[in-house]
């Protein structure tokens, strides 16, 4: 049965690709983006968050199937602090009313296999407290220093919101409402945003020694969009809360037997 989708960050890479994947499939889908999308919206301003609440209602007719919070920044500047935590917790929190008429509801975030890595302390805190004001200003630090510095912002937002959603998956808003709140990790996939880290052969060798990934190594949206698809799909009902890696075996590496 054809199903309403909302996908943020629909105009390029995963999301783009997740869009497509789902009309393909006979869904209505709404994109979100800056541009190029059903509602246009800047995902770092609280108007923004606010005109992609109203932007869905009015487009969804007020009852939406799924949220696919995929909208972020992977660059090293302060901006996507606001957009990968504070505008993916807007998305799900804002929408999730949406949610209510529909028999299967679900919802998923995009995080990121960084999420792993050691985070700036400072800013996660910030994030986890939900002060935008100390996150912002921490962010505008970050990227002010080194690069070393600068690069922290990226895994550290993420890393906020995989917490964020394993704390609020199992409470009753969302399971106590029928609603699996779940999140990917994707490792190094080949988009426009990630175009510095895959576009010459130089480049993906170096990603790769950070980013190990033996199985099929650096790969392409629509792998990713499968997995979206079928997260936020009828059949999964009962993963709640879960962190999926789909990194080409990156999280395994690195933590190795350690889950957690």
């Amino acid at each position: 049965m054809p199903r309403t989708y909302v996908v943020t960050g629909s105009a390029s890479g995963i999301g783009r690709a997740t869009a497509d994947l789902l009309a393909e499939r006979g869904h209505r889908v709404i994109g979100v983006d800056l541009h190029d999308s059903d509602v246009d919206v800047d995902l770092s301003t609280e108007q923004g968050r606010a005109d992609l609440v109203s932007g869905v209602a009015d487009a969804s007719g007020g009852r939406i199937d799924a949220i696919i919070a995929n909208a972020g920044l992977a660059v090293p500047i302060a901006k996507a602090a606001a957009v990968n935590y504070f505008g993916a917790l807007a998305t799900l929190d804002g929408l999730r009313p949406l949610l209510a008429g529909s028999a299967s509801p679900r919802a998923v975030a995009t995080a990121s296999m960084a999420s792993v890595f050691p985070p700036d302390e400072a800013l996660l805190e910030a994030f986890l407290a939900g002060d935008e004001t100390a996150a912002t200003a921490r962010a505008a630090e970050l990227e002010a220093g080194s690069a070393e510095q600068a690069n922290l912002i990226y895994g550290t937002s993420k890393r906020a919101l995989v917490r964020w959603i394993r704390r609020l998956a199992p409470r009753p808003e969302w399971a106590g409402a029928g609603i699996p709140l779940n999140a990917i990790a994707p490792g190094v996939v080949e988009t426009p945003m990630t175009a510095q880290y895959t576009g010459t052969d130089e480049a993906r060798t170096a990603i790769l020694e950070m980013v190990p990934m033996p199985l099929n190594g650096i790969f392409q949206p629509r792998d990713v969009a499968y997995l979206l698809a079928w997260l936020t799909s009828e059949e999964n009902a009962h993963l709640c809360g879960q962190v999926v890696f789909i990194d080409g075996g990156s999280d395994a590496i690195i933590r190795g037997d350690a889950t957690w």
